[in-house]
């Protein structure tokens, strides 16, 4: 059973009794009480339980607008999320960027924050799948947009697809700064859209470097959809919240990791 389905049909069960034991849920679904608390673990983080000792509670708010983790978030609701953190990451991607790049941002909130810094190049061309981005960016003088081709969705306010595949190909950027739902040392980068994952596929291919922008919530969590090795990454940048063991397990494994400090 996959890590997804398990997770649903966990969900579904707290809905209905409102709580449960790690040792109820894992003969429920015939796996280890080691595979529950991982579950457990990531459900909590994303807010549709609530994690106890020795199990889990149902929060009521678990499917407003949410489908599952990994899911799509509403665009302005991930934007509200870890806004500490997605500043300092940015502040510290900006950095990288010069005058007269092609660089690519994704449709995240994080690569929007980004986005919001540009106004002070004068000359820097934007390739993004990211609807709200494209609109915050198209009168900025100096800074010319490309809106990937595909298909519009309406909760992450992104394109997805590949109908633009063709775009992608002759167009090679400098960097591309990427997001992901999910970042683990054995999958990468994940992410919630097969659709989405397959053009960040496209654009990490496309790129000289691929550089991601992963808040620390998302480390050793993983969604639907792996785009991106940690071979394919130049670097990772994260934020101050990320503990110095997991910072060390990336790095052993080969992590370019960039800690972006706490603004004041």
């Amino acid at each position: 059973m996959m890590q997804l389905e398990r997770q649903k049909k966990i969900l579904d069960y707290l809905n209905k009794n409102r709580k449960a034991t790690t040792k109820e849920l894992s003969q429920l679904l015939d796996v280890s009480t080691t595979t529950i608390r991982t579950d457990l673990n990531q459900m909590d983080k994303e807010n549709l339980i609530t994690k106890t000792h020795g199990g889990a509670v149902y929060n009521d708010r678990s499917l407003d607008n949410i489908e599952l983790t990994g899911r799509a978030y509403f665009f302005d609701e991930r934007a509200l999320e870890n806004q500490k953190e997605k500043e300092a990451i940015a502040n510290k991607a900006i950095k990288l960027i010069k005058n007269h790049m092609c660089i690519y941002l994704d449709a995240s909130s994080t690569c929007y924050t980004l986005g919001m810094k540009l106004s002070g190049f004068t000359k820097l061309t934007v390739i993004t799948n990211g609807i709200n981005l494209a609109m915050a960016l198209k009168d900025i003088p100096g800074i010319t947009v490309i809106l990937t081709g595909g298909i519009v969705t309406s909760v992450s306010s992104s394109i997805e697809g590949l109908l633009g595949e063709d775009l992608l190909k002759k167009i090679h950027t400098d960097i591309a700064f990427v997001s992901a739902r999910g970042f683990s040392v054995e999958n990468g980068l994940t992410d919630f859209s097969i659709y989405e994952a397959d053009l960040k596929r496209r654009c990490v291919k496309s790129s000289a470097k691929t550089i991601a922008l992963i808040d620390h919530t998302k480390f050793n969590t993983t969604s639907i959809s792996s785009y991106a090795s940690l071979d394919d990454l130049n670097m990772v940048i994260t934020d101050f919240g990320l503990s110095e063991n997991t910072k060390d397990i990336y790095e052993k494994a080969g992590v370019n990791l960039v800690i972006a400090k706490e603004m004041n």
